[in-house]
């Protein structure tokens, strides 16, 4: 029996097909943060850091190194689909877990309605005269439907998307490269993105490393598919989860600093569109009528579907340990797939998208509360489970990597937003009193076995 299976797992009913292996898992964690990611978030940290976006995307993935070390050791120890929730459960305790797994649920529920807002939001400007109501519920359908059939179909549609994202990426860079070549921009590749002593704040940096975090958040979502890993190696996850965020690293840092060097010519009236400013800057309106299609479509099936995927497994996996409704654990008995929970995190993320869908502002400013949260209960499990409880003499895996994991969460917090906040604390006192009512319905106790 898998970590944390409850009750009736034996009988099939509960349990989800093996079928992934170690490039399913990287390409399944790419499609989540897409290679296109910087793009969303560009301007934002180029106004931030003055312009050393490439410095900030850098010191973004050093900091994220320590919470996706974190997911790797766990995942060996704990190979649960419930993720941040089934390591809390088995190190801190059932409370610690539930509210773990509440937390998270926060971000997981969140993002996918992002992306379906954001997608609408660039068929409206492509399409003018269709309401961003009908895109939402057009790309939410399009992503159950492929999503329904199978981990192995998703993970298919997955490689296909990341695939051509990387190619749309290659062609901008060499748009871009061939502006610096004509002398727009810094006229060349300079090292200005990465630092620039006339402009350089350590302030403005932390500002902008905070707001680029959000483009690496993905790499966490590949521990959902822990208990669908073909090979039985525990290692798989892990490595796994460590490729992902080392080749999204190295690709938002290249994309980065050739951006930054095109961007110093572009003057910019909206951060939020400073990518479609800069290709048109650097080749002219149809290239970014064409970025804006392909992100629009390309890039709005790849991020929504490992999504998807990804909060329905916590949904699942606290289903089953009867943290939340039971029937959240049904698998389908065709397709193997978690479909209650696929089907009520489809409604709950459509039902956010339409009522949000003209303030992408505030629902962006509130997506990282509940991963964040997550992934200080992580570093926590990490120091109670090998370095108090076990002993351990790996002083730099089991106590250096959770400590500066927890300071770099803590500096995130501290310059998270008024309605961040707000949205969080409420969200964080209807667990514990949701929790709390399990508790005293005996339902948190359940006994983990390895």
């Amino acid at each position: 029996m898998t970590a944390g299976a409850g009750a009736g797992a034996g009988s099939g009913s509960h349990e989800l097909r093996r079928t992934l292996g170690y490039w399913d898992l990287v390409v399944y964690g790419l499609a989540y943060i897409a290679p296109i990611a910087p793009l969303s978030v560009l301007g934002f940290v180029w106004v931030a850091s003055k312009g050393m976006i490439a410095l900030a995307f850098l010191l973004g993935s050093a900091c994220m190194y320590f919470t996706a070390k974190s997911y790797a050791m766990l995942t060996e120890t704990v190979p649960s689909a419930g993720s941040v929730y089934g390591f809390a459960r088995h190190s801190l305790g059932d409370f610690a877990g539930f509210m773990a797994g509440w937390m998270i649920l926060l971000d997981y529920l969140l993002i996918p309605a992002f992306v379906y807002v954001l997608i609408a939001v660039a068929m409206e400007t492509l399409v003018p005269g269709v309401d961003r109501a009908v895109w939402i519920v057009a790309l939410v359908g399009l992503t159950l439907a492929i999503n329904w059939f199978g981990v192995t179909v998703t993970s298919k549609a997955n490689a296909i998307a990341v695939v051509l994202q990387i190619v749309v990426m290659v062609v901008l860079l060499g748009l871009l490269l061939q502006a610096l070549k004509a002398g727009k921009g810094n006229g060349a590749l300079t090292l200005r993105p990465f630092y620039d002593p006339k402009q350089f704040e350590v302030g403005a940096l932390l500002s902008a490393t905070s707001i680029c975090i959000m483009s690496f958040l993905g790499f966490d979502a590949i521990s959902t598919l822990a208990e669908e890993v073909k090979d039985g190696n525990r290692k798989t996850m892990g490595r796994a989860i460590i490729a992902t965020l080392v080749i999204s690293a190295g690709f938002f840092v290249l994309v980065t600093w050739i951006s930054g060097n095109v961007l110093t010519g572009v003057t910019l009236t909206d951060p939020a569109t400073a990518s479609y400013a800069m290709t048109t800057y650097a080749a002219g309106k149809w290239a970014a009528v064409a970025l804006a299609w392909c992100y629009a479509i390309i890039v709005g099936v790849s991020n929504a579907l490992p999504m998807q995927v990804g909060v329905a497994r916590v949904l699942f996996a606290m289903g089953r340990d009867r943290q939340l409704p039971h029937g959240l654990s049904r698998v389908h008995p065709r397709y193997g797939t978690p479909y209650v929970s696929m089907l009520v995190t489809t409604v709950l993320s459509l039902s956010v998208a339409l009522i949000m869908k003209e303030r992408m502002d505030d629902l962006a400013s509130i997506v990282n509360f509940g991963a964040l949260t997550g992934f200080l209960l992580l570093h926590v499990s990490v120091i109670n489970l090998y370095a108090r409880r076990g002993r351990s003499t790996a002083w730099f895996a089991h106590r250096v990597v959770p400590l500066a994991g927890i300071v770099v969460v803590l500096a995130v917090f501290a310059g998270m937003s008024g309605l961040a906040w707000k949205v969080g604390l409420v969200w964080l006192a209807a667990g514990l009193v949701y929790g709390t009512l399990l508790a005293r319905l005996r339902r948190t106790t359940l006994n983990v076995p390895l």
